[in-house]
């Protein structure tokens, strides 16, 4: 083989290598600038999705089981949290009632969340009391109750306050009356204002869990 032939095989190599670099590095470039989905437009739910989920304050409490529960605790499953009381007469048994269906409308193939009663009243909702009242709406069902500033820190990062106030000598307490839905990261990832339609609040969870599942499939790919 003459000198010329090699260097035209030589030149043809190269610019073989050099396609296939481009076509390499070009989809290498398209996954790596992959944005992700936006959130969903949820307004006719009652919903606001972030788009970038929230990170919860740091605590310690306790749970229905005396049971000691920190942020970390939150990882691992999608989690319904609701700020309310064992004592409230109103607000909180209709909101844990819509819990409770909502649950029951679930589809077997999405997953079960748990749903979680954060005590604006902590000097009455004794574990015990907490265990009490969440038993009655199911197992996925649970408590948090400690010490009150860290409980307002808690609600505060969910979106939500408790005020107290005495009325003719007994304890009031107001507090908001939307469903926070944490992530399996324990991320703030949506509000859902009352009023609160199981089936909507059904629907809401699932194009989240949707939205959320193929964002995590997007970044993975």
């Amino acid at each position: 083989m003459n000198s010329s032939i090699r260097l035209t095989l030589f030149s043809l190599l190269l610019v073989v290598l050099l396609i296939f670099g481009l076509v390499v590095g070009r989809q290498v470039f398209l996954i790596g600038s992959q944005e992700p989905v936006p959130a969903p437009e949820l307004t006719e739910l009652n919903t606001y999705v972030y788009d970038q989920p929230r990170q919860l304050a740091e605590f310690t409490l306790t749970n229905e089981n005396g049971e000691t529960v920190t942020r970390e605790s939150l990882k691992g499953r999608w989690t319904f949290a609701f700020v309310g009381y064992t004592n409230c007469p109103d607000i909180c048994p209709a909101a844990m009632a819509n819990l409770r269906r909502t649950e029951q409308l679930l589809s077997d193939e999405l997953p079960q969340p748990d749903y979680l009663l954060v005590s604006a009243d902590p000097e009455h909702d004794t574990p015990e009391k907490l265990r009490e009242y969440t038993d009655f709406f199911g197992e996925h069902f649970h408590g948090l109750t400690g010490d009150l500033e860290t409980l307002r820190a808690l609600a505060k990062s969910l979106s939500a306050v408790f005020v107290h106030r005495e009325v003719d000598g007994e304890l009031l307490v107001d507090h908001s009356g939307h469903f926070a839905l944490l992530n399996p990261d324990g991320e703030l990832a949506a509000v859902i204002q009352p009023p609160h339609n199981p089936e909507h609040l059904a629907e809401a969870f699932e194009r989240i869990y949707q939205w959320a599942k193929a964002n995590h499939e997007r970044a993975r790919s």
